[in-house]
């Protein structure tokens, strides 16, 4: 186990750089996939110098339950807001500020919910405290905003916490 760790310090990085590096390339074959894996082993070796605090490594189960989650809350809020802009004049809107206080610690989870909240329609992730322990977000329409970061923290970073922590 120690040798397979000084190989491959990032095996999380590691298995994503394999397949970016196809999907960048357009092709699956024996050449490509070696030259995949040298990367793969070559660039986290090389960087791992600069990551004195390595990431653990997700819990992946987690990890694709929370995509299906995203993809499908985005795919409703892409049909919400273009409802919204079709139907209602901006009189009526109600755009709101939300301060989400944040019980994530790791770097990567929060880049991961700052990520989630900007990709869904109708909000937008804006800054985040120097502390690290609050999260800006602009929502597109909310009645109650502490409705909202509610709602972010159960959805989201509850999973997340789950997966990274």
């Amino acid at each position: 186990m120690r040798i397979a760790a000084k190989i491959l310090p990032h095996p999380f990085m590691s298995l994503i750089l394999v397949m970016v590096w196809c999907l960048l390339t357009n092709a699956v074959n024996l050449g490509n996939l070696v030259l995949a894996v040298i990367l793969a082993i070559a660039i986290p070796l090389i960087t791992a110098a600069y990551w004195p605090n390595r990431p653990g490594t997700p819990r992946l189960g987690g990890l694709f339950t929370y995509v299906l989650i995203v993809i499908w809350d985005i795919a409703l809020a892409n049909i919400a807001v273009a409802w919204i802009v079709l139907t209602r004049p901006n009189r009526k809107m109600r755009s709101r500020w939300v301060v989400i206080p944040l019980d994530l610690r790791t770097p990567e989870a929060i880049a991961i919910l700052a990520g989630t909240i900007t990709l869904t329609p109708g909000t937008v992730s804006a800054d985040l405290s120097d502390e690290g322990s609050c999260l800006l977000v602009h929502a597109l329409d909310t009645a109650d905003a502490e409705d909202e970061a509610r709602g972010i923290k159960e959805r989201y970073e509850r999973r997340l916490k789950e997966i990274f922590e």
